[in-house]
């Protein structure tokens, strides 16, 4: 039997095991494959989890590990290189390449939620390694993009910074950090949501829990929403391919 899996700090928020484990079952799989969750508090114990793992053929990565999984790998593709950051593994020969199918998430995701508009400009709330991605495709639409970090170092504004330009000028705010997921609900990106109005797309990367309070706070100012579930079946199914080719 393959073995795949998760790696992150915390797993408690991921839906990639029942997805994967469903999937094996529906597609009569569930003999030859099985999908795992491998908490791991430091990234250097991927090492020890792939020499005591003989039978793991690939790995999908999360959250704090998606940038620091590069040096423990053999090879990247060319668009994980590009972005800076793998959210997928494959280990094949000995061998360990990395891939970001989080790229195929976002795609998909901006298309069903802009369809043929256009956007003046979009904000990207976080610097993590989903942040990478989702600046890898804005460039790509060619959509112009401001980072907001709470490091005034690290993007063109703080969160303080946030004014009534700021929002008028950027119509698509994309959350790719964690603010929100689970087991914290009750928490959202600390963005001026009453500067919102029916012209803005939201966009959480967050898929637990499916309504985050970073939509629900644009949906009530018209603002069109949209979370992450449909990101991760996307990138599962491409980390799927690439793992079988």
């Amino acid at each position: 039997m393959k073995r795949y899996g998760l790696i992150g700090r915390t797993l408690a928020h991921s839906f990639s095991a029942r997805y994967f484990t469903e999937k094996f079952r529906r597609e009569g799989l569930d003999k030859e494959y099985s999908y795992e969750l491998f908490e791991l508090p430091e990234i250097g114990c991927v090492e020890k989890l792939i020499n005591d793992t003989p039978d793991l053929a690939g790995f999908n990565v999360t959250i704090p590990y998606k940038q620091q999984i590069i040096p423990h790998l053999d090879a990247l593709d060319a668009e994980a290189q590009a972005i800076g950051a793998v959210n997928c593994v494959k280990i094949a020969d000995g061998r360990r390449t990395g891939y970001n199918t989080d790229i195929a998430g976002i795609r998909v995701s901006l298309d069903e939620l802009l369809g043929s508009e256009t956007v003046d400009a979009a904000l990207v709330l976080g610097t993590g390694g989903a942040s990478q991605a989702v600046q890898y495709v804005l460039a790509q639409r060619d959509i112009p993009f401001a980072i907001v970090s709470r490091d005034a170092a690290k993007g063109n504004y703080t969160y303080d910074d946030l004014d009534s330009e700021a929002i008028s000028t950027h119509h698509l705010v994309i959350n790719t950090t964690p603010v929100g997921m689970y087991p914290k609900v009750d928490q959202a990106p600390e963005i001026p949501y009453e500067l919102l109005t029916p012209s803005h797309r939201l966009f959480d990367l967050i898929y637990n829990p499916e309504q985050t309070l970073f939509a629900r706070r644009g949906a009530e100012h018209g603002a069109r929403t949209m979370t992450g579930l449909r990101m991760l079946y996307a990138q599962a199914e491409a980390a799927w391919k690439i793992w079988n080719e």
